[in-house]
């Protein structure tokens, strides 16, 4: 039984709620599903205070009730500071990786296909890949003809061009390992779901840093986005901290609405 002030809650709405909560274990649904009701019944308890309508809307369902209901009680009770244009371009010029042009690449390779569970087939093809690598460092214009030869992608008809990519165009275990090559024939294997690739980069533009007039707008609902939450999170905790609350340990940092 878990007793919200002067409203209880017993198993059976436990139970009934954990169905909205996902989790790894029962315990944790559990948990999850007495966070969202307690914090459901103190809004509720708060707002009937303040004499708004809601007591019947269910919150966590994201429904557009809740959202009204939602916001015509924070909007009450929460102050929400903006953020000033000083603070948008101080985290501008702390975060510039944040803000940069994708960087591009242009490159080829030999993909030696071996399923990622077979371990005899993965062996065999990063030794034979050792081997190509070997030879491409005494012969590097042959690449395209070994491409046509060994390679496993569709790519080998144009001698294993991949042409220009930029992030998110390829998986991305490969995508790490490739824009982190050097100009020139990899010295060491690539190992990817589809198997095993001999990588060339014939050709890397790095990303540069979008202006600042660019992306203002975008720092600005971010930083505001934080600040509402922060806010919100305080808000949770001084009802939680001024009802009594029994039956269960409240933790507002993992509460659902938070989230």
């Amino acid at each position: 039984m878990i007793r919200v002030n002067n409203t209880e809650f017993d198993e059976t709405a436990i139970v009934k709620e954990m169905q909205y909560h996902t989790a790894k274990t029962h315990t944790e649904a559990k948990n999850k599903a007495s966070e969202a009701l307690i914090i459901s019944e103190l809004l509720k308890q708060r707002a009937s205070v303040l004499e708004l309508d809601g007591a019947d809307v269910k919150i966590g369902t994201g429904n557009e009730n809740e959202e009204v209901f939602l916001e015509s009680l924070l909007a009450l009770e929460v102050d929400f500071p903006k953020a000033s244009e000083e603070d948008s371009r101080c985290y501008f010029n702390a975060n510039p990786k944040k803000f940069m042009t994708t960087p591009l690449i242009e490159a080829k390779h030999i993909l030696l296909d071996a399923a990622p569970d077979d371990a005899n087939a993965r062996s065999e093809a990063i030794e034979l890949a050792e081997q190509l690598i070997k030879r491409l460092k005494d012969e590097p214009k042959s690449f395209s003809e070994l491409a046509i030869l060994h390679s496993k992608c569709p790519s080998a008809k144009t001698g294993g061009q991949l042409g220009q990519l930029g992030k998110g165009q390829t998986v991305p275990e490969f995508e790490r390992q490739l824009f982190n090559c050097s100009l020139g024939l990899a010295s060491s294997p690539l190992e990817s779901r589809y198997g095993v690739h001999i990588v060339y980069l014939d050709r890397r533009v790095e990303g540069k840093v979008l202006p600042y007039e660019m992306v203002k707008e975008r720092i600005s609902d971010y930083l505001n986005e934080k600040v509402r939450r922060k806010a919100i999170a305080q808000y949770i905790h001084t009802l939680v901290s001024d009802a009594d609350i029994e039956g269960f340990d409240f933790t507002v940092s993992d509460s659902p609405l938070m989230q």
